[in-house]
């Protein structure tokens, strides 16, 4: 099923992101965590694009093939900086072949160690691209409440974001915040725009300090005065930070879901104590 047609006849719908284990760790761990998940009855489940941002040995179509083997439908994220048309032609036959439609087209991160190839700039010549390729692929696209790092304005930001949408992405899920009056505001402006496809809030619990400061210097997200009081107030205390963090993400998508919002992405860190502790709260308020 499309993604997109989750959201028809849905008051708020909840999905997953997991990531492909690195490269040394056992495959067997994502799965168990997947079996645990799949009692949770997500509406779906995306899966990162590879290990540190590389896709070559197919883990991302491993992972979806065998999320969609436990009848649960899936998304495959694909970024393009560092792929020339010809890996993303092999990619998406890869992708085909095993049944999986829906993709999150991303233009990736700068990788360093990757130098961008530029057959791509942005993930709306992705869109583009696929959509000319091959119509029968459902596209997802990623946006940002607080602009992306590149632009000058969220106002510039949606504009892009429009473009991304008429390229051909049915659905966007966000990145992640921790102040829900950014998310409301970004969700205004892009409404106001003619953007009117579902739109997730993306969630991510902070269960330790490491995490939140890896983020928060790779998106850029701000960090509202009740979350820092809260990491100042726990750091030392693993544990109680952890729960803080989880009763943290459980009050931003209870407000989230009050207000209307289309879904939540949680970023589950495939961490499945998280995700059930999370869903097990805010399952019936869905």
């Amino acid at each position: 099923m499309k993604l997109s047609e989750k959201f028809n006849g849905k008051s708020c719908i909840l999905s997953f992101e997991v990531f492909p284990p690195k490269k040394n760790m056992e495959d067997s761990t994502i799965f168990d965590t997947l079996k645990s998940f799949k009692a949770l009855d997500p509406a779906f489940i995306s899966v990162t694009y590879g290990a540190g941002g590389t896709g070559g040995d197919n883990i991302t179509q491993k992972i979806c093939s065998h999320i969609q083997d436990m009848g649960i439908d899936t998304a495959a994220h694909l970024t393009c900086v560092s792929n020339t048309k010809s890996d993303i032609i092999a990619i998406l036959d890869d992708l085909k072949a095993h049944d999986i439609t829906n993709i999150l087209a991303l233009r990736g991160d700068i990788n360093p160690e990757r130098p961008p190839k530029h057959d791509f700039e942005y993930a709306s010549d992705l869109i583009t691209f696929i959509k000319e390729y091959d119509s029968s692929f459902a596209i997802s696209a990623g946006c940002y409440p607080e602009c992306h790092p590149d632009c000058d304005s969220l106002d510039e930001d949606i504009a892009h974001l429009r473009h991304k949408v008429d390229c051909g992405a049915e659905h966007l899920m966000s990145q992640l915040f921790f102040d829900n009056s950014l998310f409301y505001t970004f969700l205004d402006k892009a409404r106001a725009k003619g953007i009117n496809v579902p739109i997730e809030a993306g969630i991510m619990p902070v269960v330790n300090k490491k995490q939140i400061e890896r983020m928060v210097s790779m998106c850029g997200a701000s960090l509202p005065p009740k979350f820092t009081k809260m990491m100042a107030r726990y750091e030392n205390r693993p544990d109680s930070l952890r729960e803080a963090g989880i009763a943290y993400a459980i009050d931003q998508i209870i407000d989230l879901i009050s207000s209307g919002v289309d879904g939540i992405h949680l970023y589950t860190m495939n961490n499945s104590y998280v995700a059930e502790k999370i869903t097990s709260t805010v399952k019936e308020l869905l």
